[in-house]
């Protein structure tokens, strides 16, 4: 009897602690529904409204984290940049402000250089980085790429010191050489040595002056406004015909020749310049008894066919890091060589100018000791006309870029050219 008032007693008690257990868990259970979970906050954040639809618009690289530094939205262009890799923002330095910024509030904004990833080049990234908090669990950054800025600003820099220190040269050496005329007034021929070095330093500098207005204007004006059909063997005469002096003198054998009775469409003045500026060059860079020839054909094309003007020279060629800031203005491959020929440094980045200006592109072989070939490409005149009047405005132009492309680095595209006719 005893046992079973026992056994009795034991199984109200097991009955009892069961019911207060099953009251507690739902309790709990009931708690936990009202109260979101942690890992939700983690794993699925929201975007407060309308930030989705800003960050699509942004020009800047854009990018938002959650309290756990993952990546909740970014924009292409982060991807692009590099910044965002496997779910995680991969620049430390960016990361460390989220983390600073989530924890004060406080909007940071930072410089920084990064490394170039996958590019096989040295140079770095600048960026301009911006971090702020997005609501109260999330960090916005955003980022600015500051590396063409800051290379058209080098570029800006170097411009104006160039012109600085190419004004400063001949205006000295004209001071210098007057003084020198005062002192020896009474030396009839130190007085006409002086005088002489005094007109090519003053040639020199109208030179120079000249090429910056040329330079200028290509830059500002459209050269279609003005714009006619433009016979090819006009331009190449004219080209001749202004270093048939120069090159008489170094007994250099002038050649044209190619498909005759070619027309381009644009401003005849500047077509000119550019071609004269090429030929010029062939001259100026040649040795002595060798043969500068300028060709011309007709190219199909995909958007209408185009006019190719190739000026070959026999010279001392252009190395291949050399051949990347030829168009570069003042930039020289040989600066003791340019300053003996009276070069300035701007003929080339006219030639560019132009050329783009009128709608085509410039390309250059060459090699060492073998000489060079620059081709202009410029888009005949039927065709051009057409583009010119659909064309609404003209596109900007980038100046600074000073790039040309190359062709094959072993044969110069003007032996596929017919054979030049030698001039007398």
């Amino acid at each position: 009897m005893d046992v079973n008032a026992a056994v009795a007693a034991a199984a109200a008690i097991a009955g009892v602690l069961t019911g207060v257990i099953a009251m507690l868990a739902f309790r709990w259970s009931e708690r936990d529904q009202k109260r979101p979970t942690r890992t939700s906050l983690h794993t699925d954040p929201v975007l407060p409204p309308g930030v989705d639809t800003v960050l699509s618009v942004l020009r800047s690289s854009a990018v938002v984290l959650d309290e756990a530094d993952a990546v909740v939205k970014a924009s292409s262009a982060a991807y692009a940049l590099g910044l965002v890799r496997g779910g995680k923002l991969a620049v430390e330095p960016m990361l460390q402000m989220a983390r600073d910024t989530r924890r004060d509030g406080e909007i940071r904004q930072v410089e920084l250089d990064l490394p170039r990833r996958g590019t096989g080049r040295g140079e770095a990234l600048a960026v301009s980085a911006r971090v702020a908090p997005l609501g109260s669990r999330l960090v916005l950054l955003l980022v600015e790429d500051l590396t063409e800025a800051r290379r058209i600003e080098a570029v800006r820099r170097d411009f104006v010191a160039n012109v600085s220190h190419e004004l400063k040269t001949p205006v000295g050496a004209l001071s210098l050489l007057s003084e020198a005329v005062m002192d020896a007034s009474d030396d009839p021929e130190a007085v006409q040595r002086f005088a002489g070095r005094m007109q090519i330093e003053a040639t020199r500098l109208t030179n120079l002056v000249q090429e910056l207005i040329d330079l200028s204007r290509v830059q500002n004006d459209d050269p279609l406004e003005d714009a006619e059909p433009v016979r090819v063997d006009e331009l190449v005469a004219e080209a001749i015909d202004r270093c048939r002096h120069a090159a008489g003198t170094k007994q250099i054998t002038m050649a044209a020749g190619g498909t005759a009775d070619l027309h381009v469409w644009g401003n005849r003045g500047q077509l000119a310049a550019a071609l004269g500026n090429l030929v010029e060059n062939a001259v100026n860079y040649s040795p002595a008894r060798t043969r500068v020839g300028i060709a011309a054909r007709r190219q199909s094309a995909p958007g209408g066919d185009m006019i190719e003007i190739a000026v070959t020279d026999q010279g001392i060629g252009i190395s291949d890091k050399d051949k990347e800031r030829i168009f570069e203005r003042f930039y020289r491959v040989d600066p003791a060589r340019s300053r003996a020929t009276g070069g300035t440094g701007l003929g080339l980045a006219i030639v560019k100018h132009v050329v783009a200006s009128h709608g085509g592109e410039i390309t250059v072989w060459s090699a060492e000791n073998q000489g060079s070939t620059f081709t202009l490409r410029l888009p005949e005149a039927g065709a051009a006309r057409d583009r010119a009047e659909q064309r609404p405005a003209r596109a900007g132009l980038d100046e600074e870029s000073g790039r040309s492309s190359s062709t094959s680095p072993h044969t110069s595209p003007y032996e596929t050219l017919p054979a030049p006719e030698v001039l007398p």
